[in-house]
């Protein structure tokens, strides 16, 4: 245990920001689950409500992901790194079943 004030206050401050750290981590990976799981939906049963519901899940992935990155939760390599799979995802989805319309 810290015996001075300062590394006292100093535990505390680290444990405050691992706690918003895994918050953030923790959303990011229910966003890009959720928008994972609407490219899938979408690419099984084409449709709007389908197209629009991934693009509100990429929206919403990509929205938490600069938040993290802004807030230091996340690196900026590791955000750009995480918006490339989604956007990847995405394209992959959406663009095989406008292909053959």
């Amino acid at each position: 245990m810290a015996n001075n004030k300062s590394s006292k206050k100093r535990i505390e401050i680290a444990e405050r920001n691992r706690l918003r750290n895994r918050s953030y981590k923790s959303a990011l990976r229910t966003l890009m689950k959720r928008c994972f799981t609407a490219c899938s939906a979408y690419a099984q049963a084409p449709g709007d409500d389908g197209k629009e519901a991934v693009q509100q899940s990429m929206s919403a992935a990509f929205s938490k992901i600069d938040k993290a990155v802004k807030v230091g939760a996340l690196h900026r390599n590791t955000g750009a790194h995480q918006k490339s799979r989604l956007s990847a995802a995405v394209k992959k989805a959406i663009e095989p079943s406008t292909a053959g319309v």
